[in-house]
This record gives structure tokens, sequence and C-alpha cells, in this order.
């Protein structure tokens, strides 16, 4: 037994100490190539992302380097690309302009606006989710079709309907067009859909009803995408120009954006000025959106529903 094991110590020993087949040459030379262009790939994709992001953004940057410009430095050539800070232009469009008013006025509409986009948009995507009733998917089908309908085409009709409603030139023409919609009617469904059924069997054996439901189980559940809905609603609502230009006429109820219209033609020469009112118009939506934009993302691709939390 002894001298049989000492010839398989051996050979054993031998294979340990014998060193790994070296790889060949041509392998690693590919290996480092396909290193290198996966390198160079990255690098190109972020130079291209970087140069796009640049060009989405330096008209915005200019905006704000003229508004905080000095008198001489908005005309100046080479141009300063660096902002000087002077805010006397700021505190002119803020003391002498109804300025907050119209931006009271926007932020009337467009909570206004989100408020009732959330509740109509959470009851209509509960129906078609978890409601068993004749011709739902016809009906989803509808508000499908209402998103490849042009808004230009439905101008005139819909001005002839609040005209006959007599709302026009009021705070309601600017709300109430806009209660609902077929993104977050969409959205909502999605979100619903996701949810147990086992809830609602719980919630119903305590007595609880479909609104109740919605609103104390359902849509706590469901926070992306009220964030979502409320978010792209109410900048969607901030920035409207066309339709409160058609539908109102007096100045104290206009919103922001057709406020801008008017001071491009007051402050037609005057550059700082213009660009203080569009910085100020822009200031409130830009934060919103960067403190929020995590949100947007998760509520569309829809990966948590709030369930597991």
């Amino acid at each position: 037994m002894s001298t049989s094991a000492a010839p398989k110590r051996a050979l054993a020993s031998d294979i340990q100490a014998s060193p790994a087949p070296a790889q060949p040459a041509g392998t690693a030379a590919r290996r480092r190539r396909r290193n290198q262009t996966a390198r160079a790939g990255r690098i190109l994709r972020w130079a291209l992302v970087v140069a796009i992001a640049t060009l989405f953004a330096f008209p915005l940057y200019w905006v704000v380097v003229t508004a905080f410009n000095s008198k001489g430095g908005v005309f100046a050539i080479p141009p300063d690309f660096v902002p000087s800070f002077h805010i006397d232009a700021f505190t002119y469009v803020l003391e002498h302009t109804n300025w907050l008013h119209y931006m009271l006025n926007t932020l009337f509409v467009a909570v206004s606006t989100v408020a009732l986009t959330i509740a109509t948009s959470a009851m209509a995507g509960y129906a078609l989710a978890d409601l068993r009733f004749r011709g739902s998917g016809f009906f989803f089908f509808l508000i499908l079709a209402v998103i490849m309908l042009p808004a230009q085409a439905l101008l005139i009709p819909q001005y002839a309907v609040a005209m006959h409603l007599h709302i026009l030139n009021s705070y309601t023409v600017q709300i109430v067009p806009f209660a609902a919609s077929t993104f977050g009617v969409i959205l909502f469904r999605q979100f619903f859909k996701g949810l147990p059924r086992a809830y609602w069997e719980a919630a119903r054996l305590e007595g609880v009803g479909h609104l109740r439901y919605i609103w104390k189980v359902a849509l706590p559940l469901a926070r992306p995408a009220v964030v979502t809905v409320a978010l792209l609603t109410f900048i969607s609502a901030w920035n409207q120009f066309q339709w409160p230009l058609i539908m109102t006429t007096s100045h104290s109820i206009q919103p922001i954006e057709v406020a801008l219209s008017h001071y491009m033609q007051t402050f037609e020469a005057n550059w700082r000025k213009l660009t203080s009112a569009v910085v100020l118009a822009l200031a409130p939506i830009v934060l919103l959106f960067l403190l929020l934009q995590r949100h947007i993302v998760t509520g569309v691709a829809g990966r948590d529903s709030g369930v597991n939390s």
C-alpha cells in the first residue's frame, strides 16, 4: 500500500507544479482589441450625449446669461458667456409689472387642473382595470383614439361649445377642458391592473365601496403614477399658450405664457427685461422637474406600484 501510494503522490505533485498552458498570442491580441474598441465606443457615446445635451441646454443658458447681464454686456462683441449677476432687470419686472399676478393666475389654473386630472384619471383607470362591464375594451380604444387627434383640429368646435356654455374669458375655460387626461387614464389603468385582487376582496369584506377603495387603498399604492400624472399635468398647464390666448381676452385672468407674448411687444428692444421675465416663468417648472424627475421614470416604467412599501 505504501509503495503504490508514493508514485501517486509524486504524480499529483507533478500535475500541480506543471504551469498552465499559455494562451496563444493571437487570442490575447484580439481581447485587447475588443477592450479598446469597447472603450472607444463608450467615449464616443458619451461625447455624443454631451454634444446633444449642450445643444439643447445652451439656449436656456444664454437666456440666463442675458437676464443677468449688464446693459452694455448684452450687445458686447465678443459676447460674454459668464453671467455678471445684475438683478436690476428682475427687480423692474417684479415691481413695475403685474408679473406676480400672472404667476398666481397660472398657479391657480395649474393646481386646479392637476387636482381634477388626478381625480378623473384615477376613477376612469380603475373602472377600466377592475370593473367588469360590457364595452370596456371599446371605451379603452376610444381613449386611445383621442391621442391621435391633433388639438388644433378641435379648436373651432371647442370654441363654439365654450361660447354656448358662456364660459369664455374665465378661469373655467382654462381648467375644465383639461380636467381629463388620456395619458393619466392609461397610466392609472396599468398600475391598478398590477394590484392584487385580494386587496379589493378584503376591502369589500370590510364594507368599503369602490370610491373609498380608490382613495384609501388603490391611489396610495399607485404613488409613482400619481406623481407622474401630477407633474406632467402641472408642466403642461403652466406652459399653456394657444388655448388661453384664444379663449381669454382679459389680462386679469390670463396665464404667464400669454403675458410673455405681451412682454415681447412691451420690451421688444430690452432683452434683459424680456429674458428676466422668461427666467421667472421657467424657474418653477425647471426646479419642480429636477426635484421629481426620478418619479417620472418610475411611473412611466411601472417598476414600483407601492405594494411592497
